[in-house]
């Protein structure tokens, strides 16, 4: 009987040398690369890495993201544990949904700017085997729901604790990990020179079947995309849809920049070495972000109601 696989990708943009700039996504994956191999037993064979620094062999692109997770799907079979962290810009859109023209979704920036949406990240749980497990971490602002259809278990909607949804200090260290939307419908048009506000005709324009489902499908059959009931998939969020994740680049030479919640969860797991469900990892990254004076970003769960109690993971009890 053949073993069961763990395989991962790990993105992290920090977009070098542009207005955009970040600077501790790159260490968030490298550093949950180590944790993946050192804690959760995968294979460095199985973990695939994409950045942007210089000279990296495989740029994180809006395709290449999206075929890595698609070739990582594909080769599941049930009992495969599969991950993906990404860390870097998040951003939102206006709604494609059918009656639903005034609300705003949410996405990804990979460093391309080619947009990966709720949408697409819904179509590839859809496609997992019966008996896979798929844990995403999305370090990003306007993170929460990254998983279109998925159940919220914590979020706007929970208090922990007693704790309330407020705004707090934030460190002068802090950068916020958002693109506004004006943004980037400016940097499309200067690739596209199309004069118009709809960003789903500069991205079809640009990059064409790359592009995410959400601009390719019109609004009814965006509404046909269901969820699996219940499905596999887990996203633990940075933040709030609302909200902003921060990446931190404490001012001293020392100092190594990280984004808050990939660091919460380092430091959650180094605390607790023993196993962990998803809410626990949640409810601590967020105690932990209060505790450092990141009271404004509030870490979210999605998932099944099972798979809210299950270990992070799958790592045995």
């Amino acid at each position: 009987m053949e073993a069961t696989k763990r395989m991962a990708v790990l993105v992290g943009c920090n977009y070098p040398n542009t207005k955009y700039e970040l600077h501790g996504c790159i260490n968030d994956v490298m550093a949950m690369r180590e944790t993946l191999m050192n804690r959760f037993s995968f294979e460095e064979s199985n973990i695939q890495v994409l950045t942007d620094e210089p000279g990296s062999l495989l740029m994180p692109t809006g395709a290449n993201i999206k075929r890595s997770l698609g070739r990582m799907v594909g080769k599941a079979k049930s009992g495969d544990v599969l991950f993906f962290h990404y860390s870097g810009h998040g951003t939102r859109v206006p709604s494609m949904k059918h009656g639903n023209l005034s609300r705003q979704d949410e996405a990804i920036v990979p460093c391309d700017f080619n947009l990966i949406t709720d949408i697409d990240f819904r179509r590839l749980v859809n496609r997992l085997p019966k008996g896979t497990s798929f844990t995403m971490i999305s370090d990003s602002c306007h993170s929460g729901g990254l998983i279109d259809k998925e159940k919220e278990q914590i979020g706007p909607s929970t208090i922990i604790n007693d704790e309330k949804l407020e705004l707090r200090y934030t460190p002068d260290a802090a950068k916020a990990k958002t693109i506004p939307f004006q943004s980037i419908l400016q940097h499309l048009s200067l690739h596209t020179n199309i004069n118009t506000t709809d960003i789903g005709t500069h991205l079809l324009e640009y990059f064409g079947a790359d592009a995410s489902l959400k601009f390719q499908l019109d609004s009814r059959e965006l509404d046909t995309i269901d969820s699996l009931k219940p499905d596999a998939g887990i996203l633990l969020s940075g933040c709030q849809a609302n909200e902003s994740s921060a990446d931190m680049n404490p001012d001293n030479a020392a100092g190594k920049a990280y984004g808050a919640f990939s660091n919460a969860i380092e430091n959650v797991l180094k605390e607790n070495p023993a196993a962990l469900s998803n809410k626990q990892v949640v409810v601590m990254a967020r105690g932990m972000l209060k505790k450092q004076g990141l009271g404004q970003q509030h870490p979210c769960l999605y998932c099944s109601d099972e798979n809210a109690e299950a270990m992070f993971l799958c790592q045995n009890p």
